[in-house]
């Protein structure tokens, strides 16, 4: 059996993300989580508003991006 060439459609044609760039986004959106998390504890350790206020934005925006992951996923 032989693979006809005229019919083979790629990634980049059909629009499609690589499964590597999927997960490549999920595991930045989750380090970014963990950095907020970590920066939390120590910010409420050294009482540092400042510090506290950066890692609930980081956690933040991490999860804005994990809502749009998962909308596209959807689609």
């Amino acid at each position: 059996m032989e693979i006809d060439k005229d019919k083979i459609v790629t990634q980049e044609e059909t629009g499609e993300q690589a499964p590597i760039d999927e997960i490549e986004a999920r595991v930045e959106t989750e380090m970014k989580d963990i950095e907020g998390r970590a920066k939390e504890r120590v910010a409420q350790g050294m009482q540092d508003p400042a510090l506290e206020r950066e890692a609930r934005q980081l956690q933040e925006e991490s999860e804005r991006e994990r809502e749009d992951q998962r909308r596209e996923q959807g689609q």
